[in-house]
């Protein structure tokens, strides 16, 4: 994050600022990053003063690196989130939105200097190619080294993702003979609904993780089949949601919303307030809903809780969300990066903007956040950001200006701040020791039909003892530490080795079921 300055700024800064006023001009009169021909209102010669830094100063630049810190300062000085993208990075930034990939079809964990295939998607291209969970990745098209040496995830990643129906070739350890799978690449769905299950009688469960291009969709599918067995209320679970896109989440609102209710509303300087309602019939509008958000719970997620807490339609369980009330959108650029500027702000149905103040800069806005969980985590209820207060039609009071506030408050875990804890997930120790025991227990796995049997087999397991045997020196040391936390942790464990046999459903069964502040919430 860059770092900003304090509201009284500067002379020089007041400099810099109209230089990046000439970058922003630059882009959207000429189609690329130029100052030629532009002057500040002060008449501070743009161009003349980019040139002599490029041909003067102490240090050699890269291509536009001035330029571009130009424009990051520029749009950190507007708002935390208004970002120029790279042509590098935009393909994965817009991914990240959508409902699939391109690739193989498999996760990956790097074992010391070894890359094991810790999750192969079912019908996907490399389980039609017989990769299996527990294969040693060696090497890729006969000249990449793979396995012998470190990686960086992102980068490993990117070499075996690629164009559909492109082929990549990888020389496999499987067991104790090597061999070689030739792989055709395909679109990868990647569903925003990681669980979706009737977690007690006439109570639903549907974790969503983002607000991608097809959420509502896959949100329906979920909703669906709980319908028909019969639920009367639900559990809508956004915590670590980082929002998307804002469609998919008024979408869902109008499933749960009855009437034609406004939903949410969008205006800005230079954008005309545009209103969202509620326009059909929807499929769960009268049955009781709880939501469960955390600090990282954002945007979109939280103009569906808005709407939701607005319209005295849920009950909002959890911690204060992160507290984002701007919308962006994205400008294509001729370089083929991209600008995602902040063009408006969004408002639930009573007219709460959630925004949490920026006035301080980018950095202590980061700081905010992280404040906000090392608060949380020691049960402390965060009101510093408490804005506005507003009155529901039932009477209930809710605030704008920091977030969604709870109607039930539960507090964070302590772990997470434990500096120990921290290193053991930096080392990979927990998904090191549950990919080693996942592999040693496959075939009682294989045998299991559900979360339930799986329960019902190891939650008796003294998996602590076995993490500790399984840890180095140095790691015993940090698990003895966090010994008060050895509930946590095995829950985790569990939760995780569930993961390699059920996938992300299997993990959310699991962790759901051993946490006793989540049971205790539910309807």
């Amino acid at each position: 994050m860059q770092e900003n300055n304090n509201r009284n700024w500067t002379s020089p800064l007041k400099y810099a600022a109209i230089l990046f006023i000439g970058v922003l001009l630059g882009v959207f009169l000429k189609g690329k990053f130029s100052f030629n021909g532009l002057q500040s209102k002060e008449n501070i010669p743009l161009q003349e003063i980019i040139d002599l830094v490029k041909s003067k100063y102490v240090d050699k630049l890269a291509n536009d690196s001035a330029d571009l810190k130009f424009i990051n300062y520029y749009l950190s000085q507007l708002d935390p989130h208004s970002v120029y993208i790279s042509p590098a990075e935009l393909t994965d930034a817009n991914e990240q939105l959508m409902s699939n990939f391109k690739g193989i079809g498999i996760e990956f964990q790097q074992v010391r200097d070894s890359i094991f295939v810790a999750y192969v998607m079912k019908d996907g291209p490399a389980d039609k190619a017989g990769l299996k969970i527990g294969d040693i990745l060696l090497k890729a098209n006969d000249t990449l080294q793979l396995s012998g040496k470190k990686w960086e995830a992102e980068a490993l990643r990117s070499n075996l993702k690629g164009p559909a129906d492109t082929k990549i070739k990888l020389l496999v350890l499987s067991g104790k003979s090597t061999k070689t799978i030739i792989i055709q690449r395909d679109n990868i769905p990647s569903s925003s609904v990681d669980a979706a299950y009737q977690i007690k009688p006439g109570v639903g469960y549907i974790k969503i993780n983002k607000f991608a291009d097809r959420t509502y969709e896959a949100f329906m599918q979920a909703l669906e089949p709980l319908i028909k067995d019969s639920i009367k209320s639900l559990v809508l679970d956004l915590r670590g949601n980082g929002g998307g896109i804002l469609s998919e989440a008024v979408a869902i609102a109008d499933e749960l919303i009855p009437g034609n209710k406004l939903l949410v509303y969008t205006q800005g300087e230079h954008a005309p307030r545009a209103d969202y309602f509620s326009k059909r019939e929807g499929l769960f509008e009268q049955g009781a809903i709880t939501v469960w958000m955390d600090e990282s719970s954002a945007s979109a997620s939280e103009v569906l809780a808005g709407a939701l807490q607005d319209w005295d339609r849920a009950t909002i369980v959890g911690r204060p969300s992160f507290g984002k009330g701007l919308v962006q959108q994205q400008f294509n650029l001729s370089n083929g990066g991209a600008l995602r500027l902040t063009i408006a702000k969004y408002y639930t149905p009573l007219g709460r903007n959630i925004q949490r103040s920026f006035e301080k800069g980018k950095m202590a806005y980061q700081h905010d956040y992280i404040n906000r969980i090392e608060e949380n985590a020691n049960g402390k209820k965060d009101s510093t950001f408490k804005g506005k207060a507003y009155k529901t039609p039932k009477g209930k009071t809710v605030y704008g200006g920091g977030g969604i506030f709870p109607d039930a408050y539960v507090a964070g875990s302590t772990i997470i701040l434990d500096s120990a804890y921290g290193q053991l997930l930096d080392d990979n120790l927990l998904s090191d020791f549950v990919l080693h025991w996942y592999l040693k227990e496959r075939s009682k796995m294989s045998s299991l039909k559900n979360t339930t049997d799986f329960l019902n087999t190891y939650k008796t397991v003294d998996t602590w003892s076995a993490l500790i045997n399984y840890a180095s020196p140095a790691q015993k040391i940090m698990l003895r530490s966090l010994e008060k936390n050895k509930s946590y942790i095995q829950n985790q464990v569990l939760a995780s080795m569930a993961r390699m046999q059920w996938y992300k459903q299997g993990y959310f069964e699991v962790l759901n079921q051993l946490d006793g502040r989540f049971i205790a919430q539910l309807p």
